[in-house]
């Protein structure tokens, strides 16, 4: 007859009830019913389950016997089947294989029967004792094995080996949650029978909800039918719909159940102890092989995801081994058939290298496992791939704790898989699959390491790795571990530590001193008052256990009878998640969102209230001047003391808890009151150097005040100290880190402090005239200076030009800069606009509104309209004018008013302000402008600065070189006309006023207290030649820090030093004439200080006195991951290469000294490494600063903030930070650093304003010719002619046909295949791919990704498809059976989207008229900088293009491989942003050089106070 219903039943499930019906398996009847139920359960309509579900609630009231109940059940079987099949009368007997079933209501039927079946045989004490008689070690006593927590069996007496392995094996669920009632397990109350159902059926209903076919009767109203997740086999959690879901293909004819097979005498099970091995607890063990495993449906599965520990039964059949055998071939092997459940599975870590041994508990034995079947060999390959996958993560990160996510997909990808893996080559997407295994055998790792190693868990690397596979920590790891057997994977044969890798420290005693006498002083108190201490996410399995009682830190806990000092947690609770997120918190502090509230900078003034107790005050001699009603003294009795000008002395605070202030009298006078002006003195404490400052050691301040002589305390001795003579020759001597003995009265300074900019500076020489010595303050002289200079003036009235309403000018003044008629002026763009509207870029929605749901499911994510990377609100660069006239409106009474200076000015006009637009800026010069005719008048305070605007036909040099010789130099060829959009030849009084203003082009020189004397500072710095310093590249990679020194034309590299290989090469390739040395920093720092002059290589090392600049950037990563200091990381940074440099700077004494460093550098250790850092450089007698600098400001089309410390000699000028040349996204320009809640800048003055526009992408690389994923030839040819003024500025002034480099990545074909998928438009990554399947290059096709759960946080799409991917979006644990691979979208990434800002980024496109994202070393679309796709082509960005990125011109050479080459590019400092400081050195030298040329200054030792 024909099918009434819609039930449908799957091909293998219909071909395997035919071979029951045709009593093929020859089961039991019993056997058969019950293989029938399994098979069909998830089919039946919902009617039939309820009447089964009756016929099995009599079953368990005993209403029914078995019998009864079996036929029952057949009926209503044949009743169910005769819906589906046509031919009704087919007989439904035949025998089963008694594989069990799982799901609520069979397995309550199942543990039914196996509570009535056990009984029996316990009731029966005649029943036979089974071969042998073995008592499982399960049922006597609990194993000792962590496993075996999950598998212990209850029964009271002990039944036989063959009454445990009845035809119904027991469910576990029912052997762990039933108690044992009389040695028969309790039967659960109809009840919770019922309720388990009900629940069940609800599941089914909600969570399942089956496919429309499965459903009938208007019982379940599903949705269409795209949006339910296919149906899951209810054991082993796999899609019944998969085409990779194969079934077990039966066991051989001669198969042994485990019990016979057991005792089979070719497994001479009691020789085996004879033969050296130990049995563990009484279980025989033995080798299995040619094994599938498969849960109670034959469907064969994996046994590591998670099923086993979650109760499910797994079976295995295979061939049986002596544990002595090695031969995986089935000769001489017992076949055994379902034997098991497996209880646990274990590994016993590397037998000699690539492969871990992994081993079965059943109830019975330890199997150790060798060969898997055919069939199961698939399965069993990803196993082993995900041991080995473990194994290279935790050898790798023990040898490179600094490594990034990047580093470790390089390794993974390099790595030639083992040959017994039948894999040609490791993957991202294989890292990610085994992501939550590997993390936890680096938990494991770190348990069993010291207490006092840092673990791995929290390196930069694992942070990423889990947070983008959305990894669950603190899991019980125990689960593979066996105690009594492994050797842990932190010791296995394989794995040793690596040597290779800095030494310790070799520092000079004066540093040495300054970090050891700082840990043990500050490290104690940080202890002591460190706050709340939280030591526990409290949520994860570590939190939850037990203190173990053993460790060293639980043996030290009063509990445990110690004396409770070390106050250590228990060191198998160290919670993974707490140590994960404090390392998280330190790295990514960005203190905008830190810390709103700020501190006002702390002036030293103090309240002028009348103190309570008098002090008894009385002048000594007599007035040396009236002025007023001031009577001026020279000395003052204050109580027994007498205090004259000139004397220091300490003033009572108003906050008792405050120390005293201190400060230098510089007058005295009566006024009514007896009265002082006190200079302040600021303690170390008080500036940036918090507490690691030298507690006797003051700073000059340029704060001071008038303050009752009351507040006096007493007399103090401030003595200037003054560097020594032979200062430079004296490094590494200095080997006492006290300057004076501290008796309670004495300190002393060497350096004036800048509190806004946290600038060290000598203090400048001031020397007050004869008649004002008695109150001469040298604070109020340059507070004066500074204001007058901030306040425009003019000079030089022009006779000629009188008008009844203004007074014009020759010359006006501002900020120690001179302004001519005929100049030309920096102005903020809102001071004037131009004529030509532009259609600005509207920030238009780049979100697509109508998008099909179904085929981009993670569309929904792009909510944001910002886009990484984008220009769109990067501010327009300052506006230029020449000045026309200078001149001011007079008052009514006719005479000028002065406090309102006006500038009449004419508009240049850039190329992007005229009709051509942006277009016409990208293939102009950057310093090309338009002369106009428009005037404008502005006021004089606007102006920011000046610059040298030419007309290119009156030069007398080329315009390349004109413009070459430094910033603030602009040219134009044309005049443009507003009204008929058009250009001409520029009138003749633009070409003539630029005679007015030749040669008066100046630097950036406008800073505070420049001179106005300081004319045409660019000029002359042309003219003289200054020689160059010669410069110590330490930690000098491919030479980019050393690249932009040159470029500058201020430094020679003589040597350089570089551990890694391939960048010393590269660095060797591009300046010949260095000694490059490549070996550890602190071996050479060794050999030098130790008096030898080469090294073992016969090179020539610097001398002290050779080195006269010191740059470089060493590497932190040994201790940026925690937020505080804690002795194990102080001691990390004690030996960091950051003290191993600060030696080098005190042996040599350079007279220039520059530390490059990631932004946060500055903010580690609660910014304690910045701390540290500039109090050595005080201690040595360096003047010294910090700043944070944005690259993108220097020119390069990247954001890339760096933390640049800068120091200078006595007796040289401390060089300023450079003023940003181009305009740059805002969002990526905050610069200010925080410190114990104050607020530093740098001393940039422009803010984010610019003197060029912004460097896209676009004018990056439009110009290099098209290449693909995995290009690899080295050298192309250009094919065509720059196009922007960058390209041709990179490409360089000498013709190279050839291009270098222009190479990228071969991603795996996985990865091909999603880049191709990306679409073009800006802000494309990701959450743009289809939902499709599609075929790789490899000719293997990749799976659509499922959608299974409910997402709590985002709901349902618009069609009413579920979006999230694993129970954990529902708010449940996350299940290991919800992963999937290999599909187009990344299962990982909205697995954890919803707490990672949807990963917006990663497979991400650079747009062409915006920024790269900070250069990386190795481009991963999925690595923490994701958006390293090409605007156009299929591919990542190439080596060349990096390069292009970091400002390399094409000329410069890499070494190595593509990866080599890459990691180059990325950890090299961009030559733009050195070039743009090392021109502020030479400003320094130069500055210094006129000096010395007008007047020899000595530095007087300003007199010592007694």
């Amino acid at each position: 007859m024909p099918t009434r219903t819609s039930l449908s039943l799957p091909e293998d499930v219909k071909e395997r009830l035919q071979v029951l019906d045709e009593g093929g398996d020859s089961l039991s009847d019993e056997e058969c019913v019950k293989e029938k139920l399994r098979l069909l359960q998830e089919f039946l309509l919902a009617d039939t389950q309820d009447q089964l579900k009756i016929l099995e609630d009599k079953l368990k009231s005993s209403e029914l016997s078995t019998e009864v109940y079996m036929s029952e059940v057949k009926a209503v079987l044949k009743k169910a089947l005769g819906v589906v099949k046509e031919d009704d009368g087919v007989e439904q007997n035949g025998h089963s294989n008694g594989f069990s079933e799982n799901g609520s209501h069979e397995g309550e039927k199942e543990g039914a029967m196996d509570t009535q079946e056990e009984g029996d045989a316990i009731k029966s004490p005649s029943a036979p004792k089974g071969r042998g008689g073995r008592r499982s070690k399960a049922e006597s006593e609990p194993k000792k094995s962590p496993a075996s927590t999950r598998v212990t069996r209850n029964s009271g007496k002990q039944p036989t080996i063959l009454s445990m392995f009845s035809r119904v094996p027991k469910r576990k669920s029912d052997e762990l949650n039933g108690e044992t009632t009389n040695g028969v397990a309790e039967v659960k109350p109809e009840e919770d029978i019922a309720e388990d159902v009900h629940e069940e059926k609800r599941f089914k209903t909600e969570a399942e909800k089956p496919d429309t076919e499965n459903a009938t009767n208007g019982k379940i109203k599903p949705e269409s039918e795209a949006k339910t997740p296919p149906p899951k086999c209810l054991d082993c959690r796999q899609y019944l719909d998969d085409s990779d879901l194969k079934f077990f293909q039966g066991d051989p004819d001669d198969a042994l159940d485990e019990p016979e097979m057991l005792t089979d005498e070719r497994l001479s099970l009691f020789d085996a102890n004879a033969d050296g091995f130990e049995s563990y607890e009484d279980l025989p063990q033995h080798k299995i092989t040619n094994f599938s495993v498969y849960d109670k449906r034959g469907h064969l599965c994996p046994f590591d995801s998670g099923l086993i520990e979650k109760n499910v039964e797994l079976y295995f059949s295979c061939s049986v081994k002596p544990i002595y055998d090695d031969n995986p071939c089935m000769d001489g092997g017992v076949p055994a058939k379902k034997l098991g459940p497996i209880n646990a599975w274990w590994i016993t870590g590397f037998d000699g290298g690539e492969k871990a041994l992994i081993g079965f508990t059943t109830a019975f034995a330890d199997y150790i496992l060798m060969d898997p079947s055919e069939e199961y060999s698939p399965i069993f390959a990803l196993m082993q791939e995900k041991i080995y996958m473990s194994k290279i993560v935790v050898e790798f990160l023990q040898k490179n704790q600094d490594a990034t996510y990047e580093d470790l997909l390089n390794k993974i990808e390099t790595t030639v898989p083992p040959a017994g893996l039948n894999f040609n080559r490791f993957t991202e997407d294989t890292l990610l699959r085994h992501a939550q295994f590997a993390v936890e055998q680096v938990e494991s790792y770190d348990e069993a390491g010291d207490s006092d190693e840092q673990p791995i868990i929290i390196t930069p690397c694992m942070r990423d790795l889990i947070k983008l596979a959305g990894v669950t920590l603190g899991k019980s790891r125990q689960l593979y571990w066996r105690e009594a057997r492994r050797q842990a994977i932190r010791h296995p044969t394989k794995i040793e530590k690596d040597s290779k890798g800095p030494t310790k420290a070799t520092t000079t005693k004066l540093v040495y001193q300054i970090f050891d006498t700082f840990f043990s002083d500050q490290i104690d108190q940080n202890n002591k008052d460190g706050g709340v201490k939280r030591h526990r996410c409290g949520v994860c399995e570590v939190c939850q256990a037990p203190d173990c009682g053993k460790c060293s830190a639980c043996k030290d806990m009063i509990k445990f009878g110690g004396g409770g000092k070390s106050k250590q947690a228990c060191q198998k609770r160290r919670c993974p998640n707490l140590a994960v997120k404090e390392a998280e918190d330190d790295e990514n502090m960005d203190e905008e969102e830190v810390l709103p509230v700020l501190k006002e900078s702390k002036k030293m003034s103090q309240a002028k209230k009348k103190k309570q107790t008098k002090n008894k005050i009385t002048w000594v001699g007599e007035p040396i001047k009236t002025d007023g009603r001031k009577e001026y003294y020279t000395r003052v009795r204050v109580e027994n003391e007498v205090v004259e000008v000139g004397d220091c002395v300490s003033v009572s605070p108003d906050d008792p808890s405050h120390p005293l202030y201190l400060a230098r009298i510089t007058a005295l006078w009566e006024d009514g009151e007896k009265m002082f002006h006190a200079h302040w003195f600021c303690r170390g404490t008080d500036t940036v150097l918090g507490e690691s400052s030298d507690p006797l050691e003051l700073f000059l301040v340029d704060e001071c005040e008038d303050i009752q002589l009351s507040f006096v305390q007493g007399k103090v001795n401030v003595l200037y100290r003054a560097p020594s003579e032979s200062w430079f020759m004296e490094g590494g001597m200095d080997d006492d880190i006290k300057v004076i003995e501290d008796d309670g009265k004495s300190f002393f300074y060497q350096l004036l402090y800048d509190g806004d900019c946290a600038r060290f500076e000598s203090p400048p020489e001031v020397i007050p005239s004869e008649d004002h010595k008695y109150k001469f303050c040298a604070s109020c002289t340059r507070k004066k200076e500074r204001e007058a200079q901030e306040v425009p003036s003019v000079y030089e009235p022009l006779e000629g030009e009188e008008s009844n309403s203004k007074a014009f000018y020759g010359l006006a003044t501002l900020k120690g800069e001179q302004y001519r008629v005929g100049d030309s002026v920096y102005l903020p763009p809102e001071a004037f606009s131009f004529s030509v509207k532009h259609g600005s870029p509207v920030k238009r929605s780049h979100r697509k509104e109508d998008v099909d749901e179904d085929l981009y499911p993670e569309y929904y994510r792009k909510s944001s309209d910002y886009i990484k990377g984008s220009n769109l609100d990067a501010p327009e660069p300052f506006r230029v004018g020449r000045i026309k006239e200078i001149f001011c409106s007079r008052r009514s009474d006719g005479k000028p008013d002065r406090m309102e200076i006006k500038l009449r000015l004419y508009k240049f006009y850039r190329p992007e302000n005229t009709h051509k637009g942006p277009k016409g800026a990208y293939h102009s010069d950057i310093n090309q402008l338009y002369w106009s005719d428009e005037e404008v008048t502005v006021n004089m305070a606007e102006v920011l600065g000046r610059c040298q605007v030419e007309y290119a036909e009156d030069l007398v040099e080329s315009v390349q070189d004109y413009s070459s010789r430094g910033p603030d130099r602009f040219y134009f060829l044309e005049a443009y006309n507003t009204r008929t959009k058009t250009f001409e030849d520029p009138p003749n009084h633009a070409r003539s006023a630029v005679h007015k203003g030749k040669g008066k082009g100046k630097g950036k020189g406008k800073g505070k207290g420049k001179a106005a004397a300081q004319e045409s500072q660019d000029q002359e710095l042309q003219e003289t030649t200054l020689p160059k310093l010669r410069t110590l590249d330490v930690f000098s990679g491919c030479g980019g820090l050393s690249e932009g020194f040159h470029q500058a034309d201020i430094s020679e590299t003589h040597w350089a030093i570089e551990m890694w290989d391939p960048a010393a090469q590269a660095f060797r390739l591009n300046n010949p004439g260095t000694t490059v040395f490549t070996e550890d920093c602190n071996v050479l720092l060794k050999l030098v200080m130790s008096g030898e002059k080469t090294n073992s290589l016969g090179q020539k090392l610097p001398q002290k006195g050779d080195v006269e600049m010191l740059c470089g950037g060493p590497p932190c990563q040994g201790f940026s991951g925690m937020n505080r200091f804690n002795s194990r990381t102080y001691s990390k940074f004690k030996n960091s290469l950051v003290v191993s440099y600060l030696s080098y700077c005190d042996y040599y004494r350079p007279k220039f000294f520059l530390l490059e460093n990631v932004r946060n550098f500055v903010s580690f250790k609660r910014s304690m490494v910045l701390k540290l850092t500039l109090r050595c450089l005080v201690r040595m007698g360096y003047q010294c600063t910090f700043g944070v600098l944005q690259a993108g400001q220097y020119g390069v089309a990247q954001t890339r903030r760096r933390a640049i410390i800068l120091a200078a000699a006595p007796g040289e000028k401390l060089p300023r930070f450079p003023e940003p040349l181009h305009v740059f996204a805002p969002r990526a320009c905050s610069l200010s650093v925080v410190v114990d809640e104050k607020k530093y800048v740098s001393n940039v003055t422009r803010g984010n304003g610019g003197i060029y526009r912004t460097i896209t992408v676009r004018d990056t690389m439009s110009d290099l010719p098209e290449i693909r994923n995995g290009a690899a030839a080295l050298e192309i040819s250009y094919n065509g002619e720059p196009q922007s003024w960058f390209q041709r500025h990179i490409r360089g002034s000498q013709y190279q046909p050839i291009l270098r480099d222009h190479i990228c990545k071969d991603m795996s074909a996985l990865v091909a295949a999603r880049m191709r998928h990306i679409p073009l438009a800006p802000g494309s990554d990701w959450r743009d791919l289809p939902n499709i399947e599609v075929r790789l290059r490899d000719g293997t096709n990749t799976k659509k990704l499922r959608y299974t759960h409910s997402d709590k946080k985002n709901g349902r799409s618009g069609t009413g498809a579920l979006r999230g991917v694993c129970s954990c979006a529902e708010g449940k644990p996350c299940d290991p059976a919800d992963r999937q691979f290999n599909t187009l979208i990344p299962w990982c990434l909205p697995h954890t989207g919803n707490r990672h800002n949807h990963w917006a980024g990663l497979y991400g496109r650079l747009e062409w008229d915006g920024f790269f994202s900070t250069t990386v070393t190795n481009p991963e679309p999925m690595g923490k900088q994701g958006r390293v796709l090409h605007p156009e082509q299929h591919r990542v960005v190439s080596v060349r293009e990096c390069a292009r990125s970091q400002g390399f011109p094409d000329t410069y050479r890499f070494f190595g491989n593509v990866l080599d080459k890459h990691r180059q590019v990325g950890n090299a400092v961009p030559p733009p942003l050195s070039k743009a400081i090392g021109l502020e050195i030479k400003k320094c030298v130069h500055g210094k050089m006129k000096e010395n040329a007008t007047e020899p200054v000595k530095q007087e030792k300003m007199e010592v106070c007694n």
